[in-house]
Order: C-alpha cells, then structure tokens, then sequence
C-alpha cells in the first residue's frame, strides 16, 4: 500500500465500492486512506 499515490488509492477506493467489491478489501482500503489521514471528500472537493 506505500507504494501507491493518493491518487492511485482513492481511486481504486472508488471504483471498489462502484464494483461492490469485498468488503474487506474495501476496508484495508479505507484503512489505508485513514492511515494517511486522507479523506474522500478531500479529493473529491479540493480546496
């Protein structure tokens, strides 16, 4: 997961949910995203 950008992350976190995919896999997502203290809205809204 390091080795992805926010970008990347935020984008698969996206399309995770669009597909319905795992829900644990949907969660180490989130995790990852918590973990960078990065939120959802933050990209979809940029300040």
């Amino acid at each position: 997961m390091h080795k992805l950008s926010n970008q990347v992350l935020i984008h698969s976190y996206s399309k995770a949910i669009e597909l319905q995919l795992d829900t644990a896999f949907i969660s180490l997502l989130q995790e990852e995203l918590n973990r960078r203290k990065f939120t959802l809205s933050q990209y979809l809204n940029p300040s």
